[in-house]
């Protein structure tokens, strides 16, 4: 038959990979929220010097943003697509 039903094509396989259906995540964050969550917590405990501060700010932004990548580990693409609109319809 060649009107594309819904027999698979003999001799064609294509093996799709875990790692390209799940997102990158570092300890449950994902990668780009991690890498800057470490970054403002270095820079506050150790170039201002506020250690306790700094892993303050460090837990508390991981556990939020582990917490957002388990209800949706799309989370960074849709806040940013949602801040990109204007609010038109805003009350």
């Amino acid at each position: 038959m060649l009107d594309g039903g819904d027999e698979p094509a003999v001799g064609f396989y294509a093996p799709v990979r875990r790692s390209l259906t799940e997102p990158i995540l570092m300890a449950g964050a994902p990668r780009a929220v991690a890498i800057i969550n470490g970054t403002l917590a270095a820079a506050l405990g150790l170039g201002l010097r506020l250690w306790i501060v700094g892993i303050v700010v460090w837990a508390i932004g991981h556990m939020a943003a582990v917490w957002a990548a388990r209800r949706d580990p799309a989370f960074v693409d849709v806040v940013r697509r949602h801040l990109r609109y204007p609010a038109h319809l805003g009350v």
